[in-house]
């Protein structure tokens, strides 16, 4: 009894060590579990080195190690029991192991415990005691075998970081500690292999007792004075703050496809029938709060009973927007974001299945609370949740979330926040096209509240813009400005709620509000099958104290849009003409009835008489003068179409030309037409054209063909939609078939209509 008491304060300080270390790094971990499995661990690892002392030193590892694995096994089938993980143990364990590292470093906080968290630091301490044990029980360096928990206890400090407050008091118990080990560890009356013997103390001689007590005192007072030395430095080091090594780890990450799911809106909506999951909801919270499928959801009182988020987009760089998202794993329940105060929480239950949907990011009610079934990881500045190990068709979770219903009441009264705090969701990327800034400016013009100004983006891309499924893809400002001000007949003005949603989160941020867009899917009773048809991006404004609130700017099912013309529509800054095009304008005059006088000229002007009896000259003289400033005109009308600027703007140059033709020939172009239905619209009128020779039969045959105008419809349709990708040369082809074209309708007309073609001064005044 009194050997084995004498060995226990070394195992015992050990212990203390330990179990101090894993109260450190439980700091971030959601409960005391991990504390208590590191103990555990210690006492395991000790016990068993205490237990074997008396074994041959080769054998004490190999116990220890299969003392371990059993220990290990049942701590992670304890804490995946515990977490609910799917899966069976065996594979659960494995990707623990493999992966436990870089999870522990990358795990959201406060931690869960769960295999993956928990095995680093379970094996550390289970080696760290035994290490100690053998170094300090059996080669009796009682100094040398505390090393290992002293490593332990620092490194977790290090893992913790600034994510908890500072160890304060666990420090202090464990420096106490190893100075109760070291007062007490007994080593003068044992030997290496742990026992007493009294006969063999009584035989040392006095010199070396005297030599062993001055070295003794020799490091007593080298300790002191390290103390001394390395306690204020220590002491300063309390205030500050430690550097976090997640920085140094990479998170999960995801491809492109989920860093910005708005490009496969458009490939959904060509595919609507697809099932992508099957979903069923659950909405919970006070009865008067909580609406159940059907009622209006909070953004504007439309029917959208439930709204499943995919992703939250906020970085926009003037070609694609991006989550730029910073995911943790994360464990069953997640960290809670601020509330807003004046918002009602409704609590909702979801259980989802997933089908086709591909990718790693998962659909959830926003915001997300608790998730069980899946591994996850989330970026809590989002909301979005992603499963870093990709989803797969039968793949079943569930997820509690609190979904926030603010006062639409206060909206009209509801200020944007501005600065640093959300600067990101402001930020207005360079290169943004002059026509997007004055339409954003001649809407802020009119609309001073922050709500106002939404609502006037809102509703002018309702009424204005028509929605399609098969536009193609794309938010990027040329995107953007053809989507906003593009030829109808030419594919503008038509869009996904990509281009809507993309639309009115960027004239939202030029008018000083902060907007995101978010990617979805709409479930019109929140149970059942959710396709491809459900998927939609909307934008999001938000507002102080009442949080981010959802605008539709979609619009209304069976609606014809009503051009931008009719209303307004920012028109590019023209240089001033020059003296070879200009000319002087006059203003209409009303007609006047037979044998009512004209009103005589004022101020100088010439007398009624001289007009009356020798003004035909003059007369003729101004006929001819403004027959030959058309003329001139429209020429440099057609050079300035032709040939002045981009070569997608010369392309849609060449498209004027071609729909003013047809107009001058008295067969306008529909604004529905789509290209290639222009280009038949366009051959038809050429075909069935009367010309100088069609009163012979004999020569119908010399009717020239038709100009090759398919390969510009191609043209309008590529600089359209990829407006970067057109090049000089096909400019210069498109301009010269659209004057071919113009130039055999022409010819087709009698004389008396080919003189009225070029002096008609409507191609120099229609809108576009």
């Amino acid at each position: 009894m009194v050997r084995l008491l004498r060995i226990v304060p070394v195992p015992l300080t050990m212990i203390v060590m330990i179990g101090l270390a894993g109260v450190v790094l439980g700091q971030v971990y959601s409960d005391q579990l991990l504390t208590q499995l590191v103990v555990g661990a210690a006492i395991g690892s000790v016990a068993v080195s205490l237990a074997a002392r008396r074994l041959p030193s080769w054998l004490v590892a190999p116990l220890s190690v299969v003392a371990l694995a059993g220990y290990a096994a049942f701590a992670l089938w304890f804490t995946a029991q515990r977490a609910e993980l799917p899966g069976s143990f065996g594979t659960v364990a494995l990707d623990a192991i493999r992966n436990g590292i870089p999870r522990l470093l990358t795990a959201m906080i406060p931690a869960e415990p769960v295999p993956d968290t928990v095995i680093v630091p379970l094996v550390a301490a289970w080696l760290a005691g035994l290490a100690g044990a053998e170094v300090a029980m059996r080669a009796g360096r009682v100094l040398l075998g505390y090393l290992p928990a002293a490593l332990l206890y620092v490194g977790s400090l290090y893992v913790v970081g600034p994510n908890a407050d500072p160890a304060i008091w666990p420090t202090v118990a464990f420096a106490g500690a190893v100075a109760i080990g070291l007062a007490t560890n007994g080593r003068a009356g044992t030997t290496p292999t742990g026992a007493t013997s009294d006969a063999s103390a009584a035989a040392v001689p006095a010199a070396v007792r005297a030599r062993m007590a001055a070295g003794s005192a020799a490091g007593l007072v080298g300790v002191i004075g390290l103390v001394t030395v390395v306690a204020p430095v220590v002491a300063g080091q309390v205030g500050g703050v430690p550097v976090d090594p997640r920085r140094y780890v990479q998170p999960p990450q995801v491809d492109s496809l989920d860093e910005n799911p708005l490009i496969r809106i458009s490939g959904w909506a060509l595919n609507p029938g697809q099932k992508l999951f099957d979903v069923r909801t659950t909405v919970g919270g006070p009865a008067d709060d909580a609406p159940q499928p059907g009622e209006a959801a909070p953004d504007g009182g439309r029917s959208d009973p439930v709204r499943i988020r995919l992703a939250v987009l906020s970085d926009y760089d003037g070609a694609t927007w991006r989550v730029g998202a910073t995911y943790r794993n994360a464990g069953r329940v997640l960290p809670t974001v601020p509330q807003n105060p004046l918002a009602s929480v409704v609590t909702v239950q979801q259980e989802i299945v997933v089908g086709d949907l591909s990718g790693r990011l998962l659909p959830a009610v926003p915001a997300p609370r608790q998730v069980t079934g899946a591994r996850v990881a989330y970026d809590p500045d989002s909301g979005t949740l992603i499963r870093p190990e990709g989803l797969s068709p039968g793949l079943r979770y569930e997820v509690t979330s609190a979904r926030e219903q603010p006062d639409l009441s206060l909206l009209t009264a509801a200020n944007v926040p501005s600065g640093n705090a959300v600067a990101r969701v402001l930020r207005v990327a360079d290169g943004a096209p002059e026509q997007l800034r004055r339409l954003a400016e001649q809407l802020a013009a009119e609309n001073g509240a922050p709500y106002s100004r939404a609502l006037a983006i809102e509703q002018f891309l309702a009424e204005h813009y028509r929605v399609v499924a098969d536009a193609p893809s794309g938010h990027a400002y040329p995107n953007l400005g053809f989507f906003l001000f593009g030829p109808r007949n030419g594919g503008g003005q038509r869009g996904t709620s990509e281009q809507f949603a993309a639309a009115f989160a960027v004239l939202g941020r030029l008018m000083g509000l902060p907007t995101r867009v978010v990617v979805g899917f709409s479930s019109a009773t929140g149970n059942g099958p959710v396709r491809a048809a459900d998927a939609f991006a909307w934008p999001e404004v938000l507002f102080d104290e009442l949080g981010w609130v959802a605008f539709d700017p979609m619009p209304q099912p069976d609606t014809d849009p009503r051009p931008v013309e009719e209303d307004f529509r920012p028109r590019p800054e023209e240089p001033p003409p020059t003296p070879d095009e200009a000319v002087p304008s006059a203003e209409p005059t009303e007609p006047t009835s037979p044998g009512q006088a004209a009103p005589p000229q004022r101020d100088g002007g010439i007398p009624v008489p001289v007009l009356a009896g020798g003004g035909s000259a003059t007369l003729i003289l101004l006929v001819a003068g403004s027959m030959l400033s058309i003329v001139a005109l429209r020429r440099a009308q057609r050079r300035r179409r032709l040939t002045v600027g981009a070569p997608q703007d010369r392309v849609a140059g060449a498209w004027r030309e071609v729909t003013d033709a047809l107009r001058l020939a008295g067969a306008p172009v529909s604004e529905h037409l789509a290209a290639g239905e222009v280009v038949t619209h366009a051959r038809s009128v050429l075909d069935g054209a009367p010309g100088p020779t069609d009163t012979a039969p004999d020569t119908a045959m010399l009717r020239p063909s038709v100009p090759p105008i398919e390969e510009l419809a191609e043209l309008v349709n590529l600089s359209g939609f990829a407006p970067g990708a057109t090049t000089e040369e096909q400019a210069r082809r498109a301009g010269d078939h659209a004057v071919a074209y113009a130039t055999a309708l022409r010819a087709r007309r009698s004389w008396w209509r080919r003189l009225l073609w070029s002096t008609h001064p409507g191609p120099l005044r229609w809108r576009r």
